[in-house]
């Protein structure tokens, strides 16, 4: 491989940085590390009890085979084919091969329902599906029977396609000459550059319709070369293990979880969902998880409840731990004491708690929402350092991301990644410039318009940079509360604060233009159970929403937050929400976002019946 820079910058097997920053698109680059690391193992899925591997030469055979197979069908440059699968080798290898042909991915999320892909595959004028197998078939076969665009359908797994389409099992289209395909491929992607369309990634839509994002090659690359230089420099480049756990359907997941790792040549496992992934981490042992802040959010508290049965000294050792890394974070660190407070922590907290996350974790990556900064510190201090990072899927997605050599402060989202273009307006709206900024939107010119202004991305997310270059994210621009005295509140800060309680799973706060905020409250599963054993009660949670006993003790969780609250971000009133939100119920989107425009469809009149 070429490419010049420090010893820093260079990788295993003499991988660089500026081989990344150089590549013209994706599949060269996929292609070049797959000549140079051959039969070593790549991408990695479970069967039984085993974890099974794909070599990256066999990766880049099947990629080149499936990329001519997909141009003898009769699609062509510049076509858009729907993949939706679980996460598994498959995607990787068919969104690889979509692009080899010089055809265009568009990712679909695996929750999505039949209206949900007839919107995406009408929009992007989809000519080809992808499918993983019967399960996601079954809301995906009527939206393609529907369309006026869709004509081919592949699968992953056989399936009993409509007889409208025509129809090919994904294995028979992994054969043939794998020399004559590669040669086919190179030749075709020496055309491809980095300014041409990769994928279009649908928002997942937290507000409305989805809209198609077009990113391109050098967007992804441009990704991949920024956080490279965050491993390299702050961590050390070495073999790299990922474990895939988010929707690859996410540009999140997409670029952090597949094509940072294709640029590091790193390994990538496939998890086998959220009820195995506890195991999964101790078998697979990453160096890297991306991982969105409800998901820490829900390990901090398994982990502090087995603290609890260990006893006091344990819990003690974790508060002092994340105490420690706080003072870190802030620059007010006490030289003596606290060198051998990390010392005592180093040799009695921190080797038991990596252990749970494989032993080898260089980083925890939180990304997607905000992350609430005590859940940092906590795991910081247990000796894995949590980067929250900052994006949107309109910025390939990766904006900036905090790192250790500037110091792992949880209210910012750190300094912009290499290259990447960060100014705030008059408004305290954060705006981006950079290889990294989208196109525009998918047929959508007027969001495009609004969107991209003079070459800079209008993020819509307030706030400043602070003296040490490290961006601050107050709240979103559509999000902010305004109370009828005309003060601003961020929604997010509060939220983030009442589902750390424990009885508090999910929460969202309301009063835009009313004299207080309230809450609507969804209860901790696993809490509200051990409170009906502990009171006598019986059934769940849902039917005890008017219990003044359960109420009294969510309403004794919400005081702890309110203690710490400022007069006017206080949560006066709340109410149990009917149900948790969901995915299914359209209340939450597939990243976890709470959708605010569905919950004040269905709760906002009994939310605003509370100011009377």
């Amino acid at each position: 491989m070429s490419g010049g820079g420090s010893s820093r910058d260079r990788g295993p097997h003499g991988f660089a940085l500026a081989d990344i920053e150089s590549a013209p698109n994706l599949i060269s680059l996929f292609l070049s590390r797959a000549d140079v690391l051959g039969d070593a193992p790549f991408l990695f899925a479970k069967d039984g009890d085993e974890w099974r591997s794909i070599s990256w030469a066999e990766a880049s055979r099947q990629v080149c085979l499936l990329a001519e197979s997909l141009l003898r069908l009769g699609l062509a440059r510049g076509d858009r084919v729907l993949l939706v699968s679980e996460n598994r080798p498959q995607w990787c290898i068919a969104d690889l091969a979509i692009m080899a042909a010089g055809l265009i991915t568009v990712p679909a999320y695996t929750t999505n329902t039949v209206h949900d892909h007839q919107h995406v595959i009408d929009n992007a004028g989809a000519r080809a599906v992808i499918v993983s197998g019967p399960k996601l078939a079954s809301n995906l076969m009527p939206a393609v029977v529907t369309s006026n665009c869709a004509e081919l359908v592949i699968a992953m797994e056989p399936i009993r396609p409509p007889q409208s389409v025509q129809y090919h099992d994904m294995a028979r289209l992994l054969q043939g000459d794998a020399e004559t395909a590669r040669r086919a491929v190179d030749a075709r992607i020496a055309g491809i550059k980095r300014e041409d369309p990769a994928c279009i990634i649908y928002t997942s839509g937290t507000g409305g319709l989805p809209r198609g994002v077009r990113q391109h090659h050098g967007a992804l690359l441009h990704n991949a070369a920024g956080a490279g230089d965050v491993i390299a420099r702050d961590f050390g480049w070495d073999k790299e293990r990922f474990l895939s756990f988010l929707p690859l359907s996410h540009a999140y997941e997409h670029t952090g979880g597949q094509a940072f790792p294709i640029a590091l040549g790193a390994e990538i496992f496939y998890s086998e969902g959220l009820d195995k992934l506890a195991g999964n981490i101790e078998e697979v042992q990453p160096t890297i998880m991306v991982v969105v802040p409800r998901l820490f959010e829900v390990l901090r508290t398994r982990i502090l409840k087995q603290l609890a049965k260990q006893g006091r000294v344990a819990e003690t050792l974790a508060e002092r731990a994340s105490r420690l890394s706080e003072r870190q974070g802030h620059g007010k660190t006490r030289p003596v004491l606290d060198t051998i407070e990390n010392l005592f922590l180093e040799r009695t907290l921190r080797p038991k708690a990596r252990a749970k996350f494989g032993g080898r974790i260089k980083a925890l990556v939180s990304g997607g929402a905000p992350l609430t900064p005590e859940i940092g510190y906590f795991f910081t201090g247990l000796g894995m350092p949590l980067l929250q990072g900052y994006g949107q899927t309109e910025s390939g997605p990766i904006i900036s991301v905090n790192r250790p050599r500037s110091g792992l402060k949880m209210d910012t989202v750190g300094p912009p990644l290499k290259g990447v273009e960060v100014r705030i307006a008059e408004d305290s709206e954060i705006l981006v410039r950079g290889e990294l900024v989208m196109h525009g939107y998918w047929r959508n010119a007027e969001e495009t318009a609004r969107a991209l202004q003079d070459g800079w991305l209008h993020t819509g997310d307030i706030g400043h940079i602070d003296n040490r270059g490290r961006i601050v994210i107050t709240d979103r621009k559509k999000d902010m509360i305004i109370n009828d005295k005309g003060d601003n509140v961020a929604p997010q800060r509060v939220e983030g604060m009442l589902t750390l309680q424990p009885e508090i799973g999910q929460a969202m706060v309301h009063g835009d233009r009313k004299p207080y905020l309230v809450g609507l409250i969804v209860p901790d599963t696993e809490w509200a159970r051990e409170w009906a054993e502990a009171n006598g009660r019986a059934g769940d949670w849902t039917q005890w929403r008017e219990d003044a006993e359960f109420g009294a003790a969510l309403r004794a969780a919400v005081d702890r937050v309110n203690a710490d609250l400022s007069v006017i971000e206080k949560v006066r009133r709340i109410m149990i929400a009917d149900e948790p939100f969901s995915i299914e119920n359209e209340e939450m989107t597939p990243s976890i976002k709470i959708r605010r425009h569905k919950l004040r469809e269905r709760y906002g009149d009994r939310l605003n019946a509370m100011y009377r």
